[in-house]
């Protein structure tokens, strides 16, 4: 078994829900007592929050790199971001080390590709709605087009995530609102939804939507723990 690298905190929060969906897919693929091989570096969110307010990026990205590494040197044999935000450093955390990153953008395309899905609508905070780093990745690798709520909605949501959801909070407006916000990309044409924040698959559940959701927490976590489990020589970016 490949020991698995996270770099979490963002917030700690979705951390946890990571650290518990790969502990169970290993025990449901290898029984008894197994659990999975982790090594976990966890950032002060605080400090990732304001570089990211202040449009610091060069910053955060030397953070994030010397957070990778640490996780390297403690024999991790992949790393994975877990945050979608942050994944606009992607690059330059691979960057700085030998071992792969697992992509949690590539995790979700895969699953929704798999299903036969083109359209598709996106909720996360407003860097991931409203920047390219995302959406074009999704569109230029795997062909989707995609949807993301009006400039009201989107502020809502990025209000959720940071204001609640990043601090505990699971509030039952937030998620009739959440709902709605899916309704009305539902109405513009999306078959599906990517949960794209690692903290809303905390509030919205497949009941508050009527087409498929896709929680990029749980597809990432499933990503890595199915590369740990390959056979040496496996292609992580195909996991």
């Amino acid at each position: 078994m490949k020991t698995i690298g996270l770099i979490g905190g963002m917030s700690w929060e979705s951390t946890v829900e990571y650290y518990r969906l790969i502990n169970e897919a290993v025990r449901d693929h290898l029984g008894g007592l197994h659990s999975a091989k982790c090594v976990l570096y966890s950032v002060d969110f605080a400090e990732i929050a304001e570089l990211q307010r202040r449009g610091q990026w060069a910053e955060a990205a030397r953070l994030l790199v010397n957070a990778a590494r640490k996780v390297e040197a403690a024999g991790a044999d992949m790393v994975l971001v877990c945050t979608n935000t942050m994944h606009k450093l992607a690059d330059e955390v691979q960057a700085g080390i030998a071992i792969p990153l697992l992509h949690i953008a590539d995790a979700t395309a895969q699953a929704v590709t798999q299903a036969g899905l083109q359209r598709v609508g996106l909720l996360g905070t407003r860097f991931t709605m409203e920047e390219d780093f995302y959406r074009g990745r999704l569109a230029s690798q795997f062909g989707l087009e995609v949807l993301i709520p009006e400039a009201a909605d989107r502020e809502a949501v990025h209000r959720t995530i940071f204001e609640e959801l990043c601090v505990g909070t699971i509030r039952s407006e937030s998620k009739a609102q959440a709902a709605g916000i899916m309704g009305r990309l539902v109405e513009s044409g999306a078959e599906g939804i990517i949960l794209g924040c690692t903290e809303l698959g905390l509030l919205i559940g497949a009941e508050d939507c009527r087409v498929p959701l896709y929680d990029t927490t749980r597809l990432h976590a499933l990503a890595a723990v199915k590369y740990a489990l390959e056979p040496e020589g496996h292609d992580p970016l195909h996991a």
